[in-house]
């Protein structure tokens, strides 16, 4: 099963992402509230905003997508669309007090990876699913549709891993490294949390069933699965974990930048719009772009994410006023001590990197700087300090306090 038509895979730019912000400004209240759980099928998103590319790469902003909002609908009606915003700043913020649940996954995939070798009916199953060859019409549909587009409705992504999991028992950190492999929009944080809140491990012992009936409604009849074709499902995978969750740890504490050092500019896709921050006051020697969708996986990430990386950094380093924009890749530090000393600084500045497998390189190359006497420092953005210290818990406990997080941050 292929998508009708290929479909044209949108434009990795800060201006695209401020065109589609506009056009769905007007639908950012109650006809979001309404409308946001059908999934029409690809090409036919139009009940929800499809942001999530630009907001996950900062092209356009979350504080930006929000005061939209409420310019146009007011608080009340506003509210579940500025609720569907912070659910990104929540899990990037949940995640940032327990990396050692994004090491689980990493290490996790590694080892379930490993063990398809000796497998082979389990590596065979899940070749199947990723092609969509399951038998399961709708989860083969979305399969299709996530290889050829790079998106999923969200209400598609909690039915696509419900079934990956329950019902044709896959191993639930290969069915996220797929997700993670393709999607325009993929983001640790929130694609590793997702995976496992249907799972029964984010809020455990809340887990998420994909039902025949929920699908056959918000899909508008376009499937109406077998309900003997989903497992019903009375427990989520809370066994794999008997330790529990890790103990909530203080945010990391980021090197701040010294003006008055010989310093170079960093900008990777966890913030293309580096030109927000004032960066007048620095002695800058040297600018650099660092590609690391490479990173997502152990095994071959999409083209079409590699590509709209690579076009979004290029957008950000056009933007960013620098005449000459050096191209790098995130691999071993080596090349990127040679290129700071090349330029004589001791600093580089990058916006906040988070957790994840870029997160993962920021400290190998932190420390490869640093025994040289380079200082790697870090720009943080202030929707970040708001959000994050409340991301210790459920995401209730930061709902509950929306009204104080807006007025914080001056959108109230």
């Amino acid at each position: 099963m292929t998508v009708a038509e290929p479909l044209p895979l949108p434009a990795a730019t800060h201006a695209a992402g401020e065109d589609r912000l506009t056009r769905f400004a007007p639908k950012m209240g109650v006809d979001y509230a309404q409308a946001r759980n059908f999934d029409h099928g690809a090409g036919r998103h139009s009940a929800v905003s499809q942001l999530s590319p630009y907001l996950r790469r900062r092209l356009v902003l979350e504080r930006e997508a929000v005061a939209r909002a409420l310019d146009a609908h007011g608080p009340e009606a506003a509210e579940k669309f500025v609720q569907e915003v912070l659910w990104r700043g929540y899990f990037k913020g949940w995640l940032e007090h327990r990396p050692e649940v994004w090491a689980r996954y990493r290490d996790g995939l590694a080892q379930d990876l490993a063990a398809l070798d000796g497998a082979p009916d389990l590596a065979a199953r899940v070749a199947e699913a990723e092609a969509g060859r399951s038998g399961i019409a709708c989860f083969d549909a979305w399969a299709c549709e996530l290889r050829e587009t790079g998106y999923l409705h969200n209400h598609a992504r909690m039915w696509f891993a419900s079934i990956w999991i329950f019902t044709l028992r896959l191993p639930w950190r290969i069915g996220a490294d797929f997700f993670y492999r393709h999607l325009l929009d993929g983001d640790p944080a929130s694609n590793t949390l997702s995976w496992r809140w249907v799972a029964g491990l984010h809020t455990r012992g809340k887990f998420y069933a994909a039902e025949a009936g929920n699908i056959a409604r918000y899909t508008g009849g376009r499937f109406a699965p077998d309900p003997t074709q989903l497992a019903e499902v009375s427990e989520g995978l809370e066994t794999e974990e008997p330790e529990g969750l890790p103990p909530v740890a203080p945010l990391r504490k980021r090197r701040d930048p010294q003006p008055e050092l010989p310093t170079a500019l960093l900008i990777t896709e966890e913030d293309c719009r580096v030109e927000d921050f004032d960066l007048s006051a620095f002695d800058l020697r040297g600018t650099a772009t660092v590609t690391a969708s490479h990173l997502r996986s152990p095994r071959k990430v999409a083209p079409h994410v590699a590509r709209f990386e690579r076009d979004a950094l290029a957008d950000a380093a056009a933007r960013s006023g620098f005449s000459e924009v050096q191209r790098m890749r995130a691999e071993d530090s080596s090349a990127l001590l040679d290129w700071a000393q090349s330029l004589g600084v001791q600093q580089l500045v990058t916006p906040y990197v988070p957790i994840g497998p870029l997160g993962d390189w920021r400290e190998r190359a932190e420390a490869a700087l640093g025994a040289h006497d380079i200082a790697l420092c870090e720009l943080t953005r202030e929707w970040d300090r708001v959000i994050w210290p409340h991301a210790t818990a459920g995401f209730f406990k930061v709902k509950k306090k929306l009204p104080q997080i807006l007025a914080e941050l001056g959108l109230a």
